[in-house]
């Protein structure tokens, strides 16, 4: 963080703004922005206001794309390097001794977009009526310690304090990543208006908007984090850079933000952040239309759905066509794929067989990695199959490189050793109850496409051992709801890029998390302390109770030491497998976008690309 400009005279605005305060329409710059705003430092240069940045959105449930572009404003966030967390919507925090107490001091004078204050009364509304508030959503564990929840106090208007009943080391990092933007997502002067607590005509409200409850339409106004609501109503304040004009609605085409005249950064020269005035963002109906636009110089910054490895030649061919250099997205550690067997599927012979650890070893030692890498990544690729890459701290060697041979024999030795070996006209082997073992495998094709050409393998590699596997490709939605929700899943797919760095939950090492689709009624039975759900075996308890204690430690080698047990009983277990290591992909910025780096991490916790700070990027004249 540079100086501030001498005087608040120095600030300087887009010549759109300027002239709306020329024709009264807008306060002063001055009087826009906090008493101290964020003064951020250009990575390459200071830059030039105006122009739109065009980004490709795939379908109707692609809201998390917007939010990588406009960036996870919470009260702090990752440096652009992913290394350490530096403040945000907060100007400071301090942090107790004990790791129990958090206090942030605001920017005194900040604004919501609507150019209304944003003081602490936003945070004990967010916190008090709604994360904390059982009636609108169960309390996150992010937000609770020992089963308790955090305390929040209002010292005065700039100054929140955040009160744990036990040590909380992770929660800086928790508040960094995208789902820890709740203490400052809602604007309580705009949202109130659909609570219960401040609004004594709600039912009538409700009617009048054809919502179900109040719940209902409090989410249909002011969204959720990840809902496509979020993106959906134009009058709902925000802090972040752009505001929506064009609002990501059923039937819409494209989605229009524009600058958000009382954002709260500027830059080292004191102009007034962002550099662009309007971010576009058609909507495309398949990936094959996103690529057309890039490659006819459509698009002007891409990265998500674009970086499958089958697009990298196509888009490298025809850089100088599109006008765009290509970009590497680093991978933080972890895997591009991993399998997800449903350890609590509904189906009884399924849940018991899938519970078996010599199946899955089975199934591990099924798969030819190197014909799927050769294949499907077109030779870009190494066999892999849980946790941090070699040169990160928490390499974990078992869990990363166990049963990653391929042995046909091996694998049907394991199977015939449980008994399955009675097999149908095909070849199937066949259950105790003469069903053949059928299960499928639900992916998401639009949001990593390789994963359904590496299943397609995967699927005649294991007809060869006797297992009849079906790939089942659903929209996102579908797939949440089947998987996430519902426990209606036998089997399924996910990114599985890993390093267990604070803020980025180890999911595929104990269930916690939605993305846990090995064990969904565990995750529902940690994260509502045993009143939902089923209670987990002895060896998933004493994990999740080990990283609790490592959320909790304000000690990082320690932390470590905790997160290395976990994996230690995690690689005993082997519920999870994958193919191959994490690769770094590739996105593409037009030639003259500046300040956009050559490489960035890749990872939703970071979110890609908003730590890199988009609205520092500019058009070169």
């Amino acid at each position: 963080m540079a100086a501030l400009p001498v005087l608040a005279a120095d600030y300087k605005e887009a010549p759109t703004l300027a002239t709306s305060v020329k024709a009264g329409q807008l306060p002063s710059v001055d009087k826009r922005l906090p008493e101290h705003p964020e003064v951020v430092k250009p990575l390459n240069a200071i830059g030039t206001y105006g122009g739109q940045l065009r980004f490709g959105l795939r379908g109707s449930s692609d809201h998390n794309h917007i939010l990588r572009m406009v960036g996870n404003q919470g009260l702090v966030r990752w440096d652009p390097e992913y290394t350490k967390i530096v403040p945000n919507v907060a100007e400071k925090v301090d942090v107790s001794p004990d790791g129990k107490v958090f206090t942030f001091t605001l920017r005194k004078g900040m604004k919501w977009s609507d150019g209304k204050p944003f003081t602490a009364d936003d945070i004990l509304f967010n916190v008090n009526d709604l994360i904390l508030n059982a009636e609108f959503a169960a309390p996150q564990p992010r937000y609770m310690t020992g089963g308790v929840p955090m305390k929040v106090e209002k010292i005065d208007d700039a100054t929140v304090k955040f009160t744990f009943t036990e040590p909380y080391g992770d929660f800086l990092a928790e508040l960094a990543s995208p789902l820890g933007q709740h203490p400052v997502l809602y604007a309580k002067h705009y949202c109130s208006q659909f609570h219960p607590k401040y609004n004594a005509n709600i039912a009538d409200t409700v009617k009048a908007n054809n919502a179900s409850d109040w719940k209902n339409l409090f989410l249909q106004k002011c969204g959720d984090i990840e809902i496509p609501a979020r993106w959906g109503n134009v009058d709902r304040p925000t802090l972040d850079p752009w505001m929506v004009k064009d609002a990501y609605t059923g039937g819409a085409t494209r989605v229009i933000m524009v600058r958000n005249p009382y954002f709260w950064q500027v830059d080292t020269d004191g102009n007034q952040l962002p550099y662009i005035d309007e971010l576009n963002a058609p909507i495309a109906q398949d990936v094959e239309s996103l690529i057309l636009a890039a490659i006819g110089g459509r698009i002007d910054f891409g990265l998500r759905h674009l970086d499958a490895p089958a697009n990298r030649a196509v888009l490298a061919e025809n850089r100088t066509k599109g006008g765009y250099e290509m970009f590497e997205a680093s991978a933080v550690g972890g895997t591009n794929m991993v399998i997800n067997l449903n350890l609590m599927s509904k189906d009884k012979e399924l849940r018991e067989l899938f519970n078996k650890k010599d199946f899955r070893i089975a199934l591990s030692h099924g798969m030819n990695r190197k014909e799927i890498i050769d294949t499907a990544l077109l030779g870009d690729g190494e066999p892999w199959q849980n946790g941090p890459f070699e040169n990160h701290p928490n390499f974990h060697k078992r869990i990363a490189t166990q049963y990653l041979e391929y042995d046909e024999a091996k694998a049907n030795a394991l199977l015939d050793g449980l008994g399955l070996t009675k097999r149908g006209p095909d070849g199937t082997r066949l259950l105790p109850s003469g069903k053949p073992i059928k299960f499928k495998i639900d992916v998401i094709p639009t949001l990593q496409p390789e994963q359904v050409d590496m299943l397609q393998l995967i699927e005649r590699q294991w007809a060869k051992i006797g297992i009849d596997m079906d790939v089942n490709s659903l929209e996102r939605t579908f797939f949440y709801e089947r998987t996430s929700n519902s426990n209606d899943h036998d089997a399924a797919v996910w990114g599985g890029q890993a390093s267990w760095v604070p803020g980025e939950i180890p999911q595929q090492i104990v269930p916690v998390h939605h993305d846990s689709r090995w064990g969904i009624p565990w995750v529902q039975w940690y994260k509502t302390g045993g009143k939902q759900g089923e209670e987990p075996p002895a060896s998933v308890k004493e994990r999740m109770k080990l990283y609790d204690e490592a959320r909790a430690t304000t000690d990082p080698e320690k932390r470590r030491a905790l997160m290395l047990k976990i994996a230690d009983i995690a690689a005993d277990e082997f519920e999870v497998f994958s193919v191959t290591k994490a690769l770094p992909t590739y996105g593409i910025a037009k030639t003259n976008l500046k300040n956009v780096p050559a490489t960035m991490p890749s990872s939703w916790y970071y979110p890609t690309p908003a730590p890199t700070l988009p609205q520092t990027w500019f058009w070169a004249k």
